[in-house]
């Protein structure tokens, strides 16, 4: 007896009897089990910095699949030092799971590439996203290149560009890695330029001409894109008026002076009083050396006795310290 093995996935298990004869007869039951596995792959996956939770740090979202994948993370370029995130899957009344994984920021390492990397139990593909965020400044009237590079393991990929002030993201320009062709959308055609013959070398930057402060500052995202990887660069852009820029400096020169001025007033006037100071106690000496001369005197003369003796006058006088002193003068009578 045999089957048709490459039809029973269709449903059809006959069974073939050959060269039957009596002993075969009888009756004959067909059990059938069907196996049913159901998979949720993965779709989609973001990340992003939050800081919501005091600090900064990446965050690696996957939603409704089945089953839950298994989340990596790594830098580029590498550091020695120990990544330690923190996974979460929860899984909901229909069984697909929101796997939720995050990786605090390293700290002195601004210029980080973060890599969330998400494999499936059942050997699906790969899935890699990845996020690099900076600042840099302009000056209005003056172009500027806002700096996009993708990572060495993406070969040959899309990119779009996009712009958000606080407002709904507007769309910037797109590129086809197929065509070499980029697109940008008004009025940004009039303000932005890129080179499209480094785009397929891995180096996406744009070149943002004649920008404006009020219309301009604001955070653009260069996105590099193909199947089942994706990456991401945010850059806050500040775009400085040259106008507001001089009158601060002035304003901080102004202050600046008067700072200066005040401390000069300070340091002369200390000075006048130190040298004040040093005439009053050079008076004060003067003046207490002649007090004391006329306490002399002044004792001298109310201690002064003199007696007339025969052409001998004696004077007995006692100094301001109480010493004793007696002199003898000889006068004619």
């Amino acid at each position: 007896a045999s089957i048709f093995p490459h039809l029973i996935s269709r449903g059809n298990a006959t069974l073939i009897l050959r060269g039957s004869n009596l002993k075969d007869r009888g009756t004959y039951r067909c059990h059938v089990v069907f196996v049913c596995v159901f998979a949720a792959p993965i779709r989609d996956m973001s990340l992003e910095l939050s800081r919501l939770s005091g600090y900064e740090e990446m965050k690696c979202i996957i939603r409704n699949v089945f089953p839950s994948p298994h989340v990596t993370w790594a830098t580029e370029p590498p550091t020695f030092e120990d990544l330690r995130p923190v996974t979460r899957k929860l899984a909901d009344k229909q069984g697909l799971f929101t796997v939720d994984s995050r990786l605090k920021l390293l700290n002195g390492q601004p210029n980080l590439i973060y890599i969330c990397k998400a494999t499936t139990p059942y050997g699906g593909p790969v899935w890699t996203a990845s996020l690099r965020e900076r600042e840099i400044r302009g000056t209005e009237a003056r172009d500027l290149t806002i700096p996009c590079s993708a990572p060495p393991y993406l070969n040959n990929p899309a990119l779009e560009w996009s712009f958000s002030n606080g407002k709904d993201p507007s769309h910037i320009l797109t590129y086809d890695s197929r065509s070499g062709h980029s697109d940008s959308t008004p009025p940004w055609d009039k303000h932005v330029e890129l080179d499209g013959f480094r785009v397929p070398f891995g180096d996406g930057s744009l070149r943002l001409m004649d920008p404006k402060h009020s219309e301009h500052t604001g955070s653009y995202t260069c996105m590099f894109s193909m199947p089942y990887n994706k990456h991401t660069e945010r850059t806050e852009v500040t775009i400085d008026n040259p106008r507001s820029t001089a009158d601060q400096s002035s304003y901080w020169w102004v202050v600046g002076l008067v700072i200066a001025g005040l401390v000069l007033a300070l340091v002369g006037m200390l000075a006048y009083l130190k040298m004040r100071g040093k005439d009053g106690r050079q008076e004060m000496r003067t003046d207490k050396t002649d007090v004391m001369y006329r306490r002399i005197q002044l004792k001298i003369t109310i201690r002064t006795r003199v007696f007339s003796d025969c052409g001998l006058i004696l004077v007995n006088y006692v100094t301001h310290q109480g010493g004793s002193r007696c002199f003898k003068f000889s006068v004619r009578c």
